[in-house]
């Protein structure tokens, strides 16, 4: 595990465990400079921490999303190499919004395997709680689009009722803001010619995504923000 102070305390063998990818795969990532060094301890033993973990997560996305070694060497080498591991999750949490609705019938196993991690049986209950795996009689139906969110999000300190509470209010927001968005650009588009209408359709959806996020982020942000520096109950004055 990582300290509080964030000290890298992973070997490599608890780095690729945890990332879903064999000690081999970690060591090549780490020959061709996608993976930083790690830092060496006692009797020079490499510890990995919470950016390694997670810089690993968003080249194994990359991967998953068809992108070649050279091209995700480029990618990583556009980014500023001090990101911190939440900055890096955002990377590949916009990565992984391109994903296409793929549905796979997964043994337990590869579903482990897919999920990075062992997944026990209250583990996989949850899955299934959350629409992301479906079971079958021997086998799962796994969406795999949504598989990483819900592996993610069975460590988050929230209750299902608080997770499910979350899922409606994000559905119900976000196809609003799809609903107005498309009305807008389609008031747009009925001034404009056939050619102009293609170019729209081909700008839209990324730049619409990465102005919904980086919105949503920020708004995000600033709420927790007022939250975490609100005075609590117990320090106020009485």
């Amino acid at each position: 595990m990582t300290t509080d102070a964030e000290e890298p305390t992973l070997t490599i063998d608890e780095l690729a465990a945890r990332g879903g990818v064999t000690v081999r795969t970690v060591r090549f990532y780490g020959t061709k400079g996608l993976l930083p060094p790690p830092v060496l301890g006692p009797r020079r033993v490499g510890h990995y921490g919470r950016e390694h973990l997670a810089r690993l997560a968003l080249i194994e996305e990359l991967q998953r999303q068809g992108m070649t070694l050279s091209g995700i060497e480029r990618y990583l080498r556009q980014l500023p190499p001090d990101l911190s591991a939440h900055d890096l999750a955002i990377h590949r949490a916009v990565v992984a919004s391109w994903a296409p609705d793929t549905v796979e019938t997964l043994t337990l196993g590869e579903l482990e395997r897919r999920a990075g991690r062992p997944l026990g049986a209250e583990d996989v209950e949850r899955l299934v709680a959350m629409g992301v795996v479906r079971p079958g009689d021997d086998e799962y139906e796994a969406d795999l689009g949504l598989l990483r969110l819900g592996v993610g999000l069975l460590d988050v300190p929230l209750s299902q009722e608080a997770i499910f509470a979350a899922r409606k209010v994000l559905i119900e927001h976000t196809r609003a803001a799809a609903r107005e968005l498309s009305q807008l650009f389609r008031g747009e588009v009925a001034e404009r010619d056939a050619r102009d209408v293609r170019s729209l359709s081909a700008h839209m959806h990324p730049l619409v995504v990465q102005a919904l996020l980086t919105a949503f982020q920020r708004s995000l942000k600033e709420e927790l923000g007022e939250w975490l520096t609100e005075p609590s109950e117990e320090s106020a004055p009485g």
